[in-house]
């Protein structure tokens, strides 16, 4: 049981799923998808639902969640038994019942309505998060530097799909400015000690960098012991020669490490 997941963030992104959800109580996932995302987190002992643009009002948000009762691997002809027969009818999904479906008392919003995967995560992460990337549990470091991007009010993006020069990346943080964008990376020692994984870093951040990306590295030494005496200073100097962040305003806003901001969670009293 010790490597089974809290938590997994899923995804609603067809009315026809919501509604099996409300009234079967089941929801799908392909057996790829697990292996790919989230085969070291499960399975989940809770489910929630991100629900994309076709839900309107409720789009972009997470609302609902429920504690799984029972997985089993299925077909998708069992699961779908009048549907044509074809090759996709063979594919593999783990149908997940949950026991009630239960409603937040506050959404989970997505700021930017941005696309995600699925997020395996913490229930303490699950119950405190203010917003989508609050939800995140792959690195302590990713971690240390999220908690200085919200004390200094950097509207960032984490675990960010992008594609530049043809190839697709995950930005650990992705800041979209006024003349420009900044992707802030938390490189763990072990992983980029490796000569191997460095060359690949430098085709990264130069496609990146033809793309209108600058790019931060900061090891894990710079964010244990000094996240907020030279990581963030940094960052915020690359985001105010960028123009600042891209928030629509008339006047864009400098980033000020010295102000601090507080984010309440969605079980706080507002």
């Amino acid at each position: 049981m010790s490597d089974r997941g809290e938590v997994l963030i899923a995804i609603i992104n067809k009315s026809l799923d919501f509604e099996i959800l409300c009234s079967r109580h089941w929801y799908r996932i392909p057996v790829s998808s697990v292996e790919k995302w989230m085969k070291k987190r499960w399975p989940p002992q809770w489910l929630a639902f991100y629900q994309t643009k076709a839900f309107g009002l409720e789009a972009h948000s997470i609302r609902y969640y429920g504690e799984v009762e029972k997985i089993r691997r299925v077909f998708r002809y069992q699961l779908f038994p009048d549907e044509p027969r074809d090759e996709n009818s063979q594919k593999q999904y783990y149908q997940i019942f949950i026991k009630t479906l239960k409603k937040l008392p506050q959404p989970i919003y997505s700021r930017r309505f941005r696309r995600i995967v699925f997020i395996p995560t913490t229930w303490e992460k699950f119950t405190s998060a203010a917003e989508i990337n609050d939800l995140y549990d792959d690195s302590n470091l990713e971690d240390r530097l999220w908690a200085e991007f919200k004390r200094c009010n950097i509207p960032a993006e984490r675990q960010e799909f992008i594609t530049a020069a043809g190839e697709n990346y995950a930005l650990d943080f992705a800041v979209y400015c006024n003349k420009g964008n900044l992707d802030v990376e938390a490189d763990g020692d072990k992983w980029h000690a490796n000569p191997e994984k460095s060359v690949l870093d430098n085709i990264r951040d130069n496609n990146l960098k033809t793309s209108g990306w600058q790019v931060l590295r900061f090891s894990s030494f710079q964010i244990r012991e000094e996240a907020a005496s030279y990581c963030v200073p940094t960052i915020a100097k690359v985001i105010n020669d960028l123009d600042g962040p891209d928030e629509g305003r008339v006047i864009p806003r400098k980033i000020n490490p010295d102000e601090t901001t507080y984010q309440a969670s969605l079980f706080d009293d507002i």
